[in-house]
């Protein structure tokens, strides 16, 4: 058995989170695929809350480690020097902002949305996609891109001048409706460039492999230069 496995759905944003960590910090870890709404999922008996990501590591002190905070404090917690959180105070407030913000506010307005009409309700087959729900959160996503294209538009990454939490996490948000085509990515060239530039990082490969059943990506998804 692995030290490290990873418990995770591909297109939950948290799970692509702590994917990408994993990959930047160059933590190896197995992989194991959950269907966190059906009834025999192991992380039932994993997390009191039973959502994915869960990190089991099996080092000297065994860890069950649940949901992305958690993961992200850990894989930090092993760096000899920082490496998603920068030194500088300024930034690592912001970083830590940021990541709260696509936790609460993005999630709730659009994720909750989108990701509802266009991969929740496939899974659980409830029916086709609402107009007005999609119009909804389009609208809320509009928003939501316009403040990050700003912050792309001024800083090196998100948070400033390193790469952080802040752009894994944004990344991991963004990657999923990316896949539904649902980012309007020439009305934003600054965070289009910010996407390029991460979506090129070498723990960005995994997450162009992921398939949604029975729906194709975008015909972009996997392109690095797009």
């Amino acid at each position: 058995m692995s030290a490290r496995v990873l418990f995770h759905f591909p297109f939950d944003p948290g799970s692509r989170t702590v994917r990408l960590a994993l990959g930047e910090a160059k933590i190896a870890f197995e992989e194991t695929v959950v269907r966190p709404w059906e009834p025999d999922c192991p992380l039932a008996d994993l997390n009191p809350s039973a959502m994915p990501p869960v990190l089991q590591v099996a080092d000297s002190r065994p860890l069950t480690l649940c949901e992305p905070a958690a993961i992200l404090g850990w894989i930090e917690d092993q760096q000899k020097t920082p490496l998603l959180l920068a030194s500088d105070p300024s930034e690592r407030a912001e970083a830590r902002r940021l990541t709260a913000w696509f936790d609460r506010r993005f999630t709730d307005e659009v994720n909750a949305v989108l990701l509802h009409e266009r991969m929740e309700k496939p899974l659980l087959r409830l029916g086709p996609p609402e107009a007005r729900a999609l119009r909804d959160g389009r609208a809320a996503l509009r928003e939501h891109l316009a403040m990050l294209e700003d912050l792309a538009a001024a800083r090196d990454w998100l948070a400033g001048r390193r790469l952080s939490q802040a752009d894994l996490v944004a990344a991991a948000h963004l990657s999923v409706l990316d896949y539904f085509g649902e980012l309007p990515w020439k009305a934003q060239p600054a965070l289009k460039l910010w996407y390029m530039k991460i979506k090129s990082r070498p723990c960005f490969r995994p997450l162009l492999t992921d398939r949604f059943q029975g729906l194709a990506a975008a015909a972009h998804y996997a392109d690095l230069d797009f």
